[in-house]
């Protein structure tokens, strides 16, 4: 497909997605998002494509939250029709896909981008990074699933205090809360999320499925319905090729061919 915001790469097993309006640090304007939303569909029906990394260009900015000019223009109305429902299902798409999903953060994370970032599965940060809810400066909240993803990550009083204030945090503070799963030095977010993409790729893709699955949708369940899902997710998996090709890679002392079946 042709894409006019964002940039759409292969890199082997990867699909790596980059937000592209580095002149206004990655703001999210409304074609920005229906293009992620197109990504995302071509990532997932891309068979080749076993992770999705989704960064933003330069080193300024990860995505600088929703772009004020359209901001402006929305209202009530607007946030309860269409063009919003698109919003919102492009985060939620990034935390339901079958792929795990990486944000590479280059930069500021913040408002919209800052969610976008939590909707991934993982998050590699770079130690110039910083991470915050401002919306609360401009008399809204969060709107992409902000209070309640950032509520699961990091704890309700710190998601608290991160939404009620608006003030942001660096990436050192974001990694001692479990806001991000690592840091590494200005430059390296890509090629460090790559990294973790490639070990994730070379998981067997039924069992990381049902992986990913049984930690996000548990998660929502009280604890004997979420062992219960585990439990007919584990039988699902013990059923598959690939535990077969696991256990016999195992026993022989080679690497396993998994074929996600």
């Amino acid at each position: 497909m042709t894409y006019s915001n964002i940039l759409y790469e292969k890199d082997g097993p990867l699909a790596i997605v980059t937000i592209n309006r580095p002149e206004v640090r990655n703001a999210l304007n409304q074609a920005v998002m229906g293009e992620l939303a197109q990504a995302i569909d071509e990532a997932e029906a891309d068979d080749e494509v076993r992770v999705l990394i989704l960064t933003g260009a330069g080193d300024r900015a990860f995505a600088a939250g929703a772009d004020l000019k359209e901001m402006a223009a929305r209202n009530t109305q607007t946030e309860l029709g269409p063009a919003s429902r698109l919003r919102r299902n492009v985060a939620n798409r990034l935390e339901n896909m079958f792929k795990p999903t990486i944000a590479a953060v280059n930069g500021n994370a913040l408002g919209g981008g800052c969610e976008l970032a939590m909707a991934c599965t993982l998050r590699v940060a770079a130690e110039t990074a910083k991470f915050g809810q401002p919306e609360i400066n401009l008399g809204i909240i969060p709107g992409l699933g902000g209070t309640q993803r950032l509520s699961r990550l990091v704890g309700k009083g710190r998601a608290m205090a991160m939404v009620l204030t608006g003030e942001a945090i660096d990436a050192q503070e974001a990694y001692r809360i479990g806001l991000v799963n690592q840091v590494v030095p200005a430059g390296e977010a890509l090629a460090a999320a790559k990294e973790l993409a490639l070990k994730l790729a070379s998981k067997p893709p039924v069992a990381l499925r049902a992986a990913k699955d049984a930690v996000n949708l548990g998660y929502g369940m009280d604890l004997p319905a979420a062992l219960e899902l585990e439990n007919r997710l584990f039988a699902m998996c013990a059923g598959t090729e690939d535990k077969a090709e696991g256990v016999a890679a195992f026993f022989e002392k080679r690497p396993p061919n998994w074929k996600g079946k």
